[in-house]
């Protein structure tokens, strides 16, 4: 009878149906499909592969990359620098240093970055010379060369958002730890370095190291007014030989490793100052 059917015995006769998921079969095979479509339609393209190698490694292009890697380091720095200033003066009680500081990000953060480039590159239509009385006098045009123009519009439109950056990360550390560090007599600037920073990097960098990111890629605007980065060097490399997709290939290649090899700094950053 059923009654004398123990609990046990019910579980003996029950068949486990594996859960099936037929979406992730279908999805999984679109995905492999788009890829192999992809893979084959690379391959019977007219792209001369065997020539992209020799492109990767010419002079000009590793000239390219040495300028492009020196533009996003010196830029983001720069940008850091300016960022770390204007964001404590957008914290500060002074109604006057405030509002530079929401000027400034409104303005440089509000232009498009490569008509911030190209209005620097062509300072010297508006302003023939740059000079401080008395002490010195300099042509416009021997001061803004493309690479103080590149780093001045990229550092400058940069700095706008590293302001916001820092500025969130140092609202994100507790009044308190401010307070006590007053308590026990630490000055502004030692606080800031020993306690409110350390504490506000863990807001700072994630943010920091995407545009970082960016700004690697970004350097590629510079082109518009002849610096030699990497896209600038492989149009030259291209009009000399017309391989103009191998050429760009070679670039791309080298953009990807620049960005891989960031975002592994910026990995072990996060976790540096992570919590432990």
């Amino acid at each position: 009878m059923a009654s004398d059917l123990r609990p046990n015995d019910l579980r003996e006769d029950l068949t486990v149906v594996p859960l099936r998921h037929p979406g992730r079969w279908f999805s999984g095979t679109v995905i492999l499909l788009v890829i192999a479509g992809l893979g084959w339609a690379m391959a019977e393209a007219q792209i001369q592969w065997e020539d992209v190698p020799g492109f990767f490694t010419h002079p000009v292009m590793l000239e390219g990359l040495l300028n492009t890697i020196v533009l996003a380091v010196a830029a983001q720095g720069g940008a850091i620098l300016l960022g770390v200033v204007v964001a404590l003066m957008r914290l500060s009680a002074n109604p006057v240093a405030r509002w530079f500081a929401v000027g400034y990000i409104w303005l440089f953060r509000g232009l498009p970055v490569l008509l911030q480039i190209l209005i620097w590159f062509n300072l010297a239509l508006v302003f023939k010379s740059i000079s401080i009385p008395m002490l010195f006098e300099v042509p416009t045009n021997v001061v803004m060369t493309a690479f103080v123009a590149a780093l001045l519009g990229l550092g400058l439109n940069e700095s706008a958002y590293m302001a916001e950056i820092v500025r969130a990360g140092l609202s994100s550390v507790d009044a308190g730890q401010t307070e006590a560090a007053k308590s026990i007599g630490m000055t502004p600037l030692t606080t800031l370095r020993r306690v409110v920073l350390p504490q506000a990097m863990r807001v700072i960098i994630p943010p920091t190291g995407n545009n970082f990111i960016n700004m690697i890629k970004g350097t590629s605007m510079a082109s518009v007014i002849a610096f030699l980065e990497l896209i600038h060097a492989a149009n030259n490399i291209s009009s000399r030989n017309l391989e103009i997709m191998e050429t760009l290939f070679a670039a791309a290649a080298w953009y990807l490793v620049m960005v891989s090899l960031a975002s592994i700094g910026q990995h072990y950053l996060e976790r540096a100052y992570g919590p432990r």
